[in-house]
């Protein structure tokens, strides 16, 4: 009986030592991956891939790991981790952006690419990829949005379109693509404002004649006897 529970108690014990050890190695793994992430250091980020180190760990302020490379600026560190085949491309952000709408911001056509081709969302309730890209004045992002069937008129929370943001913040030649691809010059948002009332407030003279243009367009086309 004795030697019974002495067997048991070495069980227990190297269950103990092996379950320290354990988390010991992963304390390690997790301090290495976030250092490594500032550094942009993707050797080693890989190597702990292959030892099956989580993609989607969360740093000490729940930042995930994709965004927290983002916040670094550790473009070839996000590039890894948008690759693994595990990560969730379409956590947000304590503002509620994905890391797609920040790059769309940024215009970082490649990486926008890749998470594009990787199915990251495109079309979601709120501010979604083609406003940042539209704000950003990035237009072949705007295009690779719209050829993927993004909502050319989607609406942030208080109906603000992508064109009126183009308008405001972007350029002349990315409000004429959104124009071209269908955009609705018409639409108000909850202050009651149109693109072009965003193009006077932002003192855009391009794009405000360039509406201006095409509204008039519009109005004759519309005045026309049949």
């Amino acid at each position: 009986m004795l030697l019974s529970y002495f067997r048991k108690l070495t069980k227990y014990y190297v269950y103990i030592v092996f379950l320290f050890l354990s988390l010991t190695s992963y304390a390690g793994s997790y301090e290495d991956f976030f250092t490594a992430i500032r550094n942009d250091d993707v050797k080693v980020i890989s190597s702990l891939f292959e030892r099956g180190f989580d993609p989607n760990t969360v740093d000490l302020n729940a930042e995930p790991a994709i965004l927290y490379a983002y916040l670094h600026g550790a473009l070839q560190s996000l590039e890894i981790i948008s690759k693994h085949p595990k990560t969730k491309l379409n956590v947000r952000n304590s503002h509620g952006e994905t890391t797609l709408m920040l790059l769309c911001l940024k215009g970082e056509l490649g990486l926008a690419k890749l998470l594009i081709s990787r199915d990251a969302d495109i079309n979601h309730p709120g501010w979604t990829p083609l406003h940042y890209a539209a704000t950003g004045g990035h237009t072949a992002i705007v295009q690779i949005l719209l050829d993927e069937s993004a909502y050319i008129d989607a609406e942030s929370p208080n109906g603000t379109t992508p064109l009126m943001m183009a308008a405001r913040y972007g350029n002349e030649k990315t409000t004429q693509l959104l124009i071209n691809e269908g955009a609705d010059l018409h639409l108000k948002n909850q202050l009651g404002l149109t693109a072009l009332d965003f193009a006077v407030d932002g003192q855009r003279p391009d794009t405000i004649q360039l509406l201006q243009a095409v509204l008039k367009l519009s109005y004759d086309t519309q005045s026309v006897p049949k």
